[in-house]
This record gives structure tokens, sequence and C-alpha cells, in this order.
């Protein structure tokens, strides 16, 4: 017999951004950081024989947890990689919820009915997973395993060992960030000691402690974007709102603001890329702004953000971690490996926020009323080829 520690990754940028990531392939965040300290003192005096993981960075980074106290080899397996998400890949949920609600429900309900273009099967998934499971016990006979991997593609081996039918899915919970699943391998049969435990994080480490779409089956709160024409008057008028208002919280008046600048920017944005521009929507209510410049800092690879908002009654709910999923998605997609922007000095919540969210001061330049801070962050690597 073998026993097997399955481990879900930690929290990574798809989870915290509300994209989609099955093969999308984000950074881990600094509280998945956090989740992985915790995790690896769980693990640490388990005695392990070999570890395993799916070759998606998220996976290799949360198996940095068990290597801290486990001299092991790392071993990756593709089988162990999330479900492929086809075309939507490293989109909003909010998008997918908007333009395809039939899909997205049977995705979260009944997910054999899910059929999207280059996604993979329910059945698929179930199949590669419990086979790789079986494998790797079968190599490891009498051995301790650990295992990490993804949170659907441990959902559907779970739904498979519990006899679970598809449209009885909600029957089987969801795991948290670094939650472990204890399993006992003897031949082709696996039995569950206990599933999905995360009690090695207090409510200041979980992910899930912080959201509630796994509890109630109810995504509310996931923006969709709808890229600006500022060519339109009304748009035009929405997106110079945002951005006095903006001005006036940065630094306290509307001196040298300059609105017609900072139209034919955005405009100007807009002709390099259409997406460049784009209002984040609740439902069908505008909550913000984001805008990006598709040609400054191409040549270096890096992507500039020229304008984040959000209105002030939206704000305190998580979107603003959207809108930077937005930009940071745009600008992994053209490839680019940094993206950069400038933040008031005086703006300390901004700042707080962009640190939070992985962004580091490299420098600093002249600005109005306050110097401009220039904060950089690493992208991640996309979606891999199969």
């Amino acid at each position: 017999m073998t026993t097997i520690y399955l481990i879900r990754h930690a929290e990574a940028e798809g989870n915290y951004y509300r994209r989609i990531q099955g093969h999308w392939d984000g950074h881990i965040t600094g509280l998945g950081m956090r989740q992985i300290t915790a995790l690896a003192e769980r693990m640490k005096d388990i005695p392990l024989d070999a570890l395993y993981s799916s070759d998606l960075s998220r996976t290799q980074t949360t198996a940095q947890a068990i290597l801290k106290y486990h001299d092991l080899p790392l071993r990756l397996d593709p089988r162990l990689r999330e479900v492929c998400m086809g075309v939507w890949e490293g989109r909003s949920w909010g998008d997918v919820l908007h333009d395809d609600p039939e899909q997205y429900d049977n995705f979260s309900n009944d997910p054999a009915n899910w059929h999207v273009e280059g996604g993979e099967e329910w059945g698929h998934l179930q199949d590669r997973i419990y086979n790789a499971v079986i494998d790797i016990a079968a190599r490891h006979d009498g051995q301790t395993v650990a295992i990490v991997s993804h949170g659907t593609a441990i959902r559907a081996l779970m739904c498979r060992l519990y006899g679970v039918g598809s449209k009885d899915i909600h029957t089987v919970q969801h795991g948290d960030n670094t939650c472990v699943t204890l399993l006992h391998v003897q031949g082709p049969d696996i039995q569950i000691e206990y599933a999905c435990d995360n009690s090695h994080l207090g409510e200041d480490l979980s992910t899930f402690s912080k959201q509630t779409w796994w509890r109630t089956g109810s995504d509310l709160g996931n923006l969709r974007f709808v890229p600006m024409d500022l060519m339109d008057e009304k748009q035009a008028e929405f997106y110079l709102q945002c951005y006095e208002d903006s001005w006036r919280a940065a630094h306290g008046n509307t001196e040298g603001y300059v609105p017609a600048l900072y139209l034919v920017a955005a405009r100007r944005w807009l002709e390099a890329d259409k997406n460049a521009v784009a209002m984040a929507l609740e439902n069908d209510t505008p909550v913000g702004v984001i805008a990006v410049d598709p040609q400054r800092g191409a040549e270096e690879q890096k992507g500039w953000i020229g304008f984040l908002y959000l209105r002030p009654e939206h704000r305190g709910k998580r979107y603003a971690s959207q809108l930077l999923g937005y930009a940071t998605t745009l600008f992994t997609n053209m490839g680019r490996t940094s993206v950069c922007l400038h933040v008031s000095e005086d703006n300390t919540h901004a700042q707080g926020f962009y640190q939070h969210t992985g962004f580091v001061k490299v420098g600093e330049s002249t600005g109005i009323g306050a110097p401009l801070l220039l904060m950089e962050k690493p992208l991640g690597a996309g979606v891999l080829e199969n």
C-alpha cells in the first residue's frame, strides 16, 4: 500500500485576480507564499519518500514547502495539471458568465456537460488524474508520497472516488489553497482518510476565508470588462470623470489636471490596441476603469499601466485586484516580462495595494505636487502549450 498526501497549490494570480487558470500559468501571490510556509511546517515531520508535482509553475513553487525539510528530487508529471479551460484560459469569470452563462453554469454545477472550444472533457480529466495517482502509487509501493496538483483536478478525482455523478458535484467540497487530502492506494483501489484539510491555515492565511463562492455556489463580485470607445461623448465623459476624481484623491486638488491631455493619451493607447482602455462592470453597472499604454516599454518587454480606478462606492470589495488582473493578463499575452506604473508618493493607500500584489519600488521621478514612485512587478508565464 502507498500513502499519498495530495496537496492543492497555494494561492496564485488567477485566484487573486478572479481569472480562469487552467493551463494559464501565473505566479504564486504574497498570501500564497505565506500559505507555503504554513504547509512546510505541517509536513515537516512526515516521513516522505517521493515528491511529485504538475509541471505548472504554481504547483512547482508550492512543492518548495516539502523541499524545505525533505531532501527529495521534484518529479514533474503533466498528468497532474489542472483541467485545460480552452478558449476560456486567462479570461475573467465575469466575462464568461456574461458571454456564455449556460456553459458557465455547466462548469460549476454539471461539468460533464461543460463544452467549450479547446476545453478538456470531464471524463478525460477524471481518467488522467486517477491514472496518474495509480501509476505513482505503483512506483512507490509501501512508501509515502506527496503530490502537488490543482483544485478542479483534485475535485474531479474526489468525485470519482466517492462515486458522485456530474450533476451532484455540489456534494463534493472545494479545496482551499494548500489543502491536504490523505489517500491510501492499493493496486487500483484508493481509500480517502480525509479530504481537503486546511487546518494548517488560520483565517488570516485561508483564501476561502476571504471568499464566499465556494460556500454559496454564487460568484457575485466577478467583474467583466468592456473595451471603451473614447470617441463616444458619453464614454469619454465617464473616463474623464474617473480621471479627475483619481487626480483629486492623489493630489488633494485639480491643480495641473488638463483633461484634454489625458483623453488624447487614452485615445492613442486605443489606436495601438483596442483593449487598452476598458470599463469594468459588475453586472451592467460601471465600477471602474483600467487603461494601459501598449507601446511604452515595449522594446524592454515591459508593460505600462497608465490608469487604474474604482468608483468610491465600489471600493473595499476586492475589485481593484480584478482591474490589475485585466492589465497583467493583457501584457502577459503580449509576451511582456514585467509591468510598471507610477504612483504618487502621497498616495500611501495605492502604494500599499501595489506592494501587496507584488510591485516593488524601482525608481522615482518628479511629479505634480509630490514625487512619483516607479513600481514594477514580474509577470507570469501565461498559457503553456499542451
